[in-house]
């Protein structure tokens, strides 16, 4: 940061002059200051970049004096320079937040480092995103273009999620476009690739196949029952794996990440079908057979999702492990957020305990309708932005912060995650046709072949059909699906929203975390 004002407080510091002009030299502006009591007088009338300040000084101390600029800029950076090395000093210091800590005799290059980490700190840090980048997008590139298998393609996603949170802190658009494009280039090939693989993981079991939304609970969270500690099974409803790595610091704050993972989600990527496939340990098309009475479709009145706790019990006790207990709750409101607080700890009685939090599928909903939710999540950044302030501030942070000291397990997950929509698909459809904008089934659906893919036969990919005839589409990458009626007026109504139910990277490739108590 070039010209940046550097403020030097010491009661030697002629002592310290071939150190002043060498920071003259590297392009710093410096004022110096034999007692804190002018530099505190000097400081208001012209706020300072950095302030270097000696601990041991007649008339008023170090620390006395840093208590005094951090009441006028509580955020200027302040480096206290000292022989003291004692503890009970350094403490107090960095609980007086300075911004770093120098012993004397310092040197100059010792100087020079810690003023490029407080002021040029970002930008190095970007410029270095951008160059790590810039050799990754190669090996990406050639990744994508190697016919990868299930498992690769996780690895894909998550290096294109890891990269696009770096970019964030780069100040650089012309990279951010370059690895947004190659986003779009990866969700095509994926497409591709479930277009080609699907039906086949549905069909045979001997196959190489991912963990899917039906047999989730089976791999991931009942083995971890055998000893004999309480595991909580948190579903977060439409979690995408970018929002996870947006709220992961404030688990790892409570809990030990024992293994970070993901699986894939069932097609269509919706809340009916996925959550209601994890509890039952079934595809949809099974779950109407054995549940006729339970299992609605698009179509049909009622709630999708009221039976997941009937569908649980069925399941463990297929299983044979009916000697489980277990407790299963649902938030999807204030009143019940507070509950779970409140009753957390008798949870700690059960061998498994299951809670679905809705807040995330309720923000992408919501913000297609309320014009404060487009303004705080009107691209990728705010739409994690907004999650992680959710959490933070969330009963269900309030409630996992009341058993980290205990001894559990924890599994995080979601049913599904959500894409952000950009490309309008024309298609045609009876009454009867669903109106999710990410999938449709029904009769006599006409529609561009190239737009989506479809299932002729929905009980191939697992799927029940409601009529004769019926078949199911999926929107492909960042699709989204409209009637020829009033097609200008929806298409501008949800471009741009965040939508489930489709074929992408970010519906179907979704986070499972198995943490531990630290």
């Amino acid at each position: 940061m070039a010209n940046a004002k550097i403020v030097w407080v010491d009661d030697e510091i002629d002592g310290l002059k071939s150190l002043q002009i060498f920071l003259v030299q590297k392009g710093y502006e410096v004022t110096t200051f034999t007692n804190g009591f002018d530099a505190i007088e000097a400081i208001k009338e012209n706020q300072p970049d950095v302030v270097l300040l000696d601990e041991s000084m007649p008339g008023i101390s170090g620390l006395e004096t840093l208590s005094k600029i951090k009441a006028i800029y509580p955020l200027t950076p302040v480096v206290l320079i000292t022989k003291n090395e004692t503890e009970n000093l350094m403490e107090e210091a960095i609980g007086s937040k300075i911004s770093d800590y120098l012993i004397k005799p310092v040197h100059p290059n010792q100087v020079l480092l810690c003023l490029k980490k407080i002021l040029d700190n970002k930008r190095l840090i970007a410029e270095k995103t951008v160059t790590d980048y810039q050799q990754e997008f190669r090996h990406l590139f050639t990744a994508l273009n190697d016919k990868p298998d299930h498992n690769e393609w996780m690895d894909i996603y998550k290096k294109l999620v890891y990269w696009e949170l770096e970019m964030e802190k780069s100040n650089s658009p012309e990279m951010q476009e370059i690895l947004q494009t190659q986003k779009q280039d990866a969700n095509a090939e994926f497409f591709k690739f479930i277009s080609k693989n699907y039906l086949d993981w549905m069909r045979d079991d001997t196959i190489d196949k991912p963990i899917m939304s039906n047999n989730l609970l089976k791999e991931k969270v009942l083995p971890l029952l055998e000893d004999d500690v309480p595991v909580f099974f948190i579903l977060i409803d439409n979690l995408r794996f970018d929002q996870w790595k947006t709220i992961q610091p404030l688990f790892a704050d409570l809990f030990k990440i024992v293994k970070e993972d993901s699986y894939y989600s069932i097609l269509p990527t919706a809340t009916q079908y996925c959550r209601n496939a994890i509890f039952s340990g079934l595809m949809p098309v099974e779950i109407e057979k054995k549940f006729p009475n339970q299992w609605k479709n698009d179509e049909e009145e009622g709630g999708k999702n009221l039976h997941e706790e009937d569908f649980l019990a069925s399941f463990i006790g297929r299983l044979q492990k009916k000697d489980i207990k277990f407790s299963y709750t649902k938030v999807v409101n204030n009143h019940e957020a507070q509950h779970l607080v409140s009753h957390i700890h008798d949870m700690l009685n059960n061998d498994l305990n299951v809670i679905v939090y809705n807040f995330v599928d309720m923000l992408s909903h919501s913000r297609t309708e309320l014009e404060v939710l487009k303004e705080l999540a009107g691209d990728e950044i705010g739409y994690r932005s907004i999650t992680k302030s959710w959490f933070e501030h969330s009963s269900l942070k309030q409630a996992l912060k009341k058993i980290a000291g205990k001894k559990i397990k924890l599994v995080i997950t979601t049913d599904h995650g959500s894409v952000q929509v950009c490309t309008p698909y024309k298609i045609i459809g009876d009454k009867q046709t669903t109106a999710n904008l990410r999938y449709k089934h029904g009769r006599n659906l006409n529609f561009n072949a190239k737009d989506v893919l479809s299932f002729r036969n929905p009980q191939e990919a697992g799927l029940p059909s409601p009529n004769v005839n019926s078949s199911f589409v999926f929107a492909k990458e960042d699709g989204f699906l409209c009637y020829p009626n009033n097609y200008n007026y929806y298409v501008n109504f949800y471009k741009s929203t965040f939508q489930h139910g489709g074929v992408s990277l970010e519906e179907m490739i979704v986070p499972v975390i198995q943490l531990e108590s630290k």
